[in-house]
Order: structure tokens, then C-alpha cells, then sequence
């Protein structure tokens, strides 16, 4: 940094990087965000891409982008408007202009703003001037032709030197907010240690960056953010599916288990096979399938021969599984089904957002078919509901299904690793070979959960399947004995409540209004009715991540507030759900179905207007 540089410290900051889908915005948010968190910012992130493989080039459908909000304080939302915008095309421009605070930063490859470029964004001739900029600070950097410059002597073919310009947009942005490049070095060298021209040329293209931003004053000043204060502790930077799979690991280890995934890729899910493939060292049995149906098949098999199984998928996957999750819970076999959301339906939405699988979560199967289902708030409590998903599963002897989507699969946040010691034990109840003759659905008393007997076990012979059993295991077509299996089964489930904690009132325990969420919404909820109190609205928020059963005070708080307003991303089903379970209360909706999160002044605005109503 030049030593007469000013400096200004803002106590929050939000970053957009945003391009072509071969620009490799990811990558570069991933690392700044990285190195964001080694210095010891709180944030959170928010990927953002198409979802073909290759989006037509140049185009507003095929802009990438990645959005990184990073504090001095707690963080909860990658942010709503961007400070600075790293443009490289004017499809990107177009895409993200609005997307920007008033009087902020947007830096844009000038060269990539040729006459043919800017037609194909939809633009007429300047984009700046059509966008109405001209209260903004605009960076116009010949990105293009400085790498050409900067790396002109390597050797390299003229792609290989463009690949590199997302290098020199993100040197721009380290000077900016006073970052070391030191640890993305560093992954450079571990990325192409086989390769170490390409290592250097990476390098060369980020220093280039840097200095060049350094020379300008156009970037001045630059903005400094202190690290936040948090406990001490052994820190890393995770997305949603990542945790995912190292909770289920964790549960797995506590319960004294192998862990079996029976998975057939989809996006946004792939990531949680991926991860616990690649954990062989821990004892994983990963299988990829060749469909859905497989997939969960395969992980019931593994849950019989006495595995903590697992398959993992997203909206149409779940459906295609449905049938054999129906035979889970007639088998009283335990198994975790990941479902990561994403906008539907059909093929719909693969790589956006959404929370439309809630009613399908919860009854897309036949005939009376209960199942646990819980949902995870944030990227890095994926880690939390994973493990917890697998306790319960494992305990009751039951199916249960994790929500996530694709925000919290693909977000990440800094997550305190925290220590095996204190995560609580989980205890399978396996059958006592001593107990003869063996009852293959005879229930304990507290968890109306079946005994788990591993096949090969001398004296536990037993029969299990689709069919309707008695307590023996034997076929029945008894009318009362399917009753009573059915209220058992029923039962079963409803017993979880007694295990899990009450709900939880964000703010005040009574009000004018409570705001009610589920899912990965929490973090734009609770940063909303933070907003909210602090310009004196009675407003507090009730987020669920057990959903069935729900926590037994649910009616209590409910109780506490005038008004009861549901935000989620679809159409109202957990309005709904909530109006099917607790009918003396009456709902109002927020609703949102773009592929997108809310925004905090979305909720804001709708929860005002809620208050102003006589």
C-alpha cells in the first residue's frame, strides 16, 4: 500500500464479483473470501450461477456471480446491495447494476466493452450512461490487454493468459480493502504444483492487479475492516455441504457406525457425495448410483446390515425416492434423506434457490407415512442438523429428512470446528441377542422405537419388508393390527417432540408481531427484526428447524403476539402447514419465488406495512 494512501475503516462491506461464466468469478469470490476469513472477518457468501454447463457466452443468462458480505461484527447475510462491483462484461453490468448502493464502486474490463459485447447485454451504445452510473464511482481498467502486458515473456497461449484476468480484477480489490496476497499465493502453489509456470503466471496477473490499483488514485481511499471479535478457537471457512457431510461423519463416529452414502449426483446436492467419497480414511462406503432409486435402495441395504446410511438428492430426486421411503418407514429402518432444495418444478431452477419441497417433505408418500423432518438455518449449521438427523434417525428407528437448499449448499461462513468430546453420544438400540424369541417390533417404552437386529446374528432371524408385520414379523392383513401399527408408527415419530429443545423467541417473548421462518431464511429474518427493533417496532421472530414434529411450546408463543406474519421462499406451504397444526391462529405471508433469497428491505417493508394497518 502507498504510504500516503488514506484509509478509511467501515465496520461492514459487500462485494459482488460478477462475469462471464468462464471468468472464474467463483474461484476469485472463494478466495477473497477465503483470505477474508484467515484475517478474521465474520461473513457470509452467496454463489450465484447458471445452470448449463456453458450459458451463452456473453449473454445476461450465462453472468456468474458471487457475493461476499464480510463485518468487524456478526454477519448473518452474504448482504442485500453491493459497496463495489467487479463487472467484467456488460452483461454483467446489466445484471447486477441495480444491485449496487447509490455512490458505490463498480471496476469493469473496459476492453470487454466492445460494440458487439454491449449489444449482446441488450444495450444500446453506453452502458454506463443507459444504467444511469454518473453517481458512481467507476473504475474503468483495461483489464484484458494489462495481463496481456503482465504476462507477455511466459510463453503462454493467448487463452491461458486470459484465464488469468480474474487475478488481476481481485488484485484490484485487495488493494482496495488492504488484504494480503500472500494466501492465495499460496494456493497457487498448491493448485498448480505440477504445473508452477501456470502457479507464477497467476501471480504475476494478481501483483499486476494490485500495483496497478495502487497507481491509480481513482480507488482511493481504501477501506480497512477489523477483524470481529470471536472466541477462540480452530476456525474454517465451510459451505452448507460440506458440513452436511462431516456432521453425518461426526454422528457416525459418536454412534460407533460405518457411514454408507447411496447417491446419485444432482445439483445442488453432489457436493455432500463428493465429500464423504472422498473419506475412505474414515471408513465411508460411498456408491454412486445409477439413478435416485438406487441411490436409496442401496443406503436401505446398508441401513439392514446395520450401517448409518445415507442418500442425499434435491426436489425431483426426492420424489423418485419417495416410494422407497415409504418402505423405510414400514421397515422401521433409520436412514437420512438430504434434500437440497432448489427452485423447481420438474428440472425448474438447478443451481437457484428455494423452499418449495416442504409439502413434499412431509407427505409425498402413500398411505399414512410419517417422517422426522428438520431443516438447517445457516451454511455452517448443516453441520449441527446433519448430526442431528442422523441421532434421531438412528434412535427412533425411523427415516428422517434434512432440508437445506441451494443458498446454504453453496454459501459459506467462518464455523468454529468444535471438538468430538462435546458432541453427545448416540445410542442405536440394538437388539439383545439374549432375548428369545426375538420380537422383531417390539417397541422400548420411551422412543416407541423397534430393536434393531443386524443380520448374521445368531438368534435375531426376523423378517422385515413392505408388507403390513405383527409384533413377530409375520405377514398380516388383521384390520385392527394394521390400525394399531399405523398409530405406532404415528406415535413413534410424535415422540421426537420430548426430545428436541422449545422454540425460541428472537426478541421480546410477546409483541405486535412475530415474524415466523424455517430453513435457510433465518439469517436475512433475524437481521430484519434486529433493523426493525432498533427503529422501536414490537416486533420478535420465531424460526423453526423442527418441522415434524414441531418443538411442544409452538401454541404458547404463538399466543404472545397480535399478529403472526410467515416468510418463506414459496408459496405459502409452512403458512399453511402451521394453519393445518394450529388453527386458533390466523396467518399472514410473505412470499417470495425468484431462485433468489429475500432481501432484508424486502421483509422490512412487508413487516411495516403489517404494523401500519389499523
Amino acid at each position: 500500500m502507498a504510504k500516503n494512501s488514506k484509509v478509511i475503516e467501515r465496520e461492514e462491506v459487500v462485494i459482488r464479483f460478477s462475469g462471464d461464466s468462464g471468468d472464474g468469478m467463483q474461484l476469485t469470490g472463494t478466495l477473497f473470501s477465503d483470505t477474508a476469513a484467515l484475517f478474521g472477518n465474520d461473513l457470509s457468501t452467496f454463489p450465484d450461477y447458471p445452470a448449463e454447463i456453458r450459458a451463452p457466452q456473453g449473454t445476461v443468462g450465462g453472468v456468474s456471480g458471487f457475493q461476499v458480505h464480510l463485518g468487524h461484527s456478526e454477519v448473518h447475510t452474504p448482504g442485500d446491495y453491493s459497496d463495489v462491483l467487479v463487472a467484467m462484461n456488460p452483461a454483467a453490468l446489466k445484471a447486477n447494476a441495480k444491485w449496487v448502493k447509490p455512490g458505490g464502486t463498480i471496476i469493469y474490463d473496459s476492453n470487454n466493452f466492445s460494440d458487439k459485447n454491449i449489444e449482446k447485454a441488450g444495450y444500446k451504445n453506453d452502458p454506463i450512461a443507459e444504467e444511469n452510473l454518473s453517481g458512481y464511482n467507476i473504475i474503468a481498467a483495461p483489464i484484458s490487454q494489462m495481463v496481456r502486458d503482465a504476462l507477455k515473456d511466459f510463453g503462454l497461449d493467448p487463452k491461458s493468459v486470459l484465464r488469468t484476468k480474474n487475478m488481476f480484477a481481485l488484485g484490484m480489490v485487495y488493494w482496495l480493502f488492504s488484504r494480503k496476497l500472500i494466501y492465495t499465493e499460496q494456493y497457487f502453489d498448491k493448485k498448480f504444483a505440477k504445473k508452477p509456470e501456470i502457479a507464477e503466471a497467476n501471480k504475476v496477473a494478481l501483483r499486476a492487479g494490485y500495483y496497478y490499483a495502487e497507481t491509480i488514485e481513482a480507488l482511493s481511499p481504501v477501506i480497512k475492516i477489523e477483524p470481529a471479535p470471536i472466541a477462540r478457537g480452530l476456525y474454517r471457512n465451510i459451505c452448507g455441504n460440506t458440513a452436511t457431510a462431516w456432521g453425518l461423519l461426526a454422528a457416525a463416529e459418536k454412534a460407533g457406525l460405518n457411514l454408507f452414502i447411496g447417491s446419485y449426483p444432482i445439483t445442488p446436492a453432489t457436493g455432500i457425495l463428493e465429500e464423504l467419497a472422498a473419506r475412505k480414511d474414515l471408513g465411508v462406503k460411498s456408491f454412486q448410483a445409477e439413478d435416485e432409486i438406487a441411490g436409496i435402495c442401496t443406503a436401505l441395504g446398508a441401513s439392514f446390515a446395520g450401517n448409518l446410511a445415507v442418500t442425499s438428492t434435491s426436489g425431483p430426486g426426492l420424489a423418485l425416492k419417495s416410494e422407497a421411503i415409504g418402505l423405510a418407514v414400514m421397515a422401521e429402518l433409520p436412514i437420512v434423506v438430504v434434500n437440497v432444495q432448489r427452485g423447481g418444478p420438474s428440472t425448474g431452477l438447478p443451481t437457484k434457490t428455494e423452499q418449495a419441497d416442504l409439502m413434499q417433505a412431509l407427505y409425498g408418500r402413500n398411505g399414512e407415512c410419517p417422517v422426522v423432518v428438520i431443516a438447517a438455518s445457516t451454511p455452517h449449521d448443516c453441520f449441527t442438523y446433519a448430526f442431528e438427523a442422523a441421532r434421531i434417525a438412528l434412535e427412533h428407528m425411523t427415516p428422517v429428512i434434512l432440508l437445506t437448499d441451494g443458498y446454504l449448499a453453496n454459501g459459506t461462513e467462518p464455523w468454529k470446528i468444535p471438538s468430538m468430546k462435546d458432541l453427545p453420544e448416540i445410542k442405536p438400540p440394538f437388539a439383545d441377542p439374549k432375548e428369545i424369541p426375538f420380537m422383531p417390533y417390539k417397541r422400548d417404552s420411551e422412543n416407541l422405537a423397534r430393536y434393531w437386529a443386524i443380520p448374521g446374528t445368531p438368534g435375531l432371524e426376523h423378517r422385515i419388508g413392505g408388507l403390513e408385520k405383527t409384533i413377530k414379523g409375520t405377514v398380516s392383513y388383521i384390520p385392527e393390527n394394521h390400525e394399531l401399527m399405523v398409530q405406532m408408527r404415528a406415535g413413534k415419530v410424535a415422540k421426537v417432540a420430548a426430545r428436541i429443545p422449545d422454540m425460541k423467541v428472537y426478541g421480546e417473548n410477546s409483541g405486535d408481531l412475530l415474524l415466523i421462518g424455517w430453513g435457510g431464511t433465518r439469517g436475512y429474518l433475524m437481521t430484519a427484526v434486529s433493523e426493525l427493533q432498533a427503529e422501536g417496532h414490537k416486533v420478535s421472530l420465531a424460526h423453526f428447524n423442527y418441522i415434524n414434529p414441531m418443538p411442544l411450546n409452538v401454541a404458547e408463543v404463538f399466543g404472545r403476539f397480535k399478529n403472526r406474519v410467515v416468510a418463506e421462499l414459496n408459496l405459502g406451504q409452512f403458512a399453511d402447514y402451521l394453519r393445518m397444526k394450529y388453527s386458533d391462529f390466523s396467518y399472514r405471508q410473505i412470499n417470495k419465488v425468484q431462485g433468489l433469497p429475500f432481501t432484508i428491505r424486502e421483509i422490512k417493508e412487508s413487516c411495516i406495512k403489517i404494523l401500519e394497518e389499523k
